[in-house]
């Protein structure tokens, strides 16, 4: 008698985590935290003191998950230019690429890396979404090289030279939209895994800050940081 054939399926299970710490003599800090089971992350990032407003609207911060660099955040000496603040640009040598866009809603690629109307705002936010994560942004968490940049420094922090310069990837926005203002190396950690998925979105924690960006805007961003490892930890559930 034969036995009929089912269908197994393993869903591999991953946890990371990175501190945020301020850089380019910022105030932001807060947390991110990884977790992927199977093809699906839930990127859960906390963020408080950055800057509340850009242009009389609540400031958008840019936030992604950098991949294919040294795995560390960029230091103050990868200021080529010298003018005081490390942009994106300068920084990627270390941090890598864009991997992942945390955005709001749609796509996560790096083709959303811009797309300043779906990313969180405001002075603080905790941001929690769920979507298929890539296997290239999953082998850099694997390998600890992943990084988490959040950006949108206030230009009054900046130097006169760093305020007088645009945004390379959106001209008509100053130089201080591009700024990492926190960063963490995403480190493999022994965390609980959700038990469902997460709901999608932002809530915004300070009062009237809202998730709307500025329309037309862009801002690049890139992430980086140590951040503290415990030890991966690594289940598979289900049969073979």
């Amino acid at each position: 008698m034969t036995l009929p054939a089912t269908a197994a399926t393993a869903a591999e299970s991953w946890s990371f985590q990175a501190e945020l710490a301020p850089v380019n003599n910022s105030t932001a800090a807060g947390s991110a935290v990884v977790d992927v089971t199977g093809q699906e992350a839930t990127v859960t990032v906390e963020v408080a003191g950055a800057p509340a407003l850009f242009q009389g609207a609540p400031y958008p911060h840019a936030q992604h998950i950098h991949i294919g660099g040294q795995g560390v955040c960029a230091p103050p000496s990868a200021d080529a230019d010298g003018d005081g603040a490390v942009s994106s640009m300068e920084g990627q040598p270390w941090t890598g690429g864009i991997g992942t866009s945390l955005t709001t809603s749609g796509d996560t690629s790096p083709a959303s890396a811009v797309a300043i109307d779906r990313f969180p705002a405001g002075e603080a936010y905790t941001y929690q979404r769920t979507f298929p994560v890539d296997g290239a942004t999953l082998a850099a968490l694997q390998s600890g090289t992943a990084v988490v940049n959040v950006h949108g420094a206030d230009p009054a922090a900046l130097s006169a030279e760093a305020q007088a310069k645009a945004n390379p990837m959106a001209p008509a926005l100053p130089l201080a939209s591009d700024i990492p203002i926190a960063c963490g190396v995403l480190a493999p950690a022994q965390m609980a895994m959700p038990e469902g998925p997460a709901d999608t979105g932002v809530e915004t924690a300070a009062a009237g800050s809202d998730a709307r960006g500025l329309a037309g805007a862009a801002v690049l961003g890139m992430l980086a940081l140590g951040g503290a490892a415990v030890g991966l930890r690594r289940r598979a559930t289900g049969g073979r």
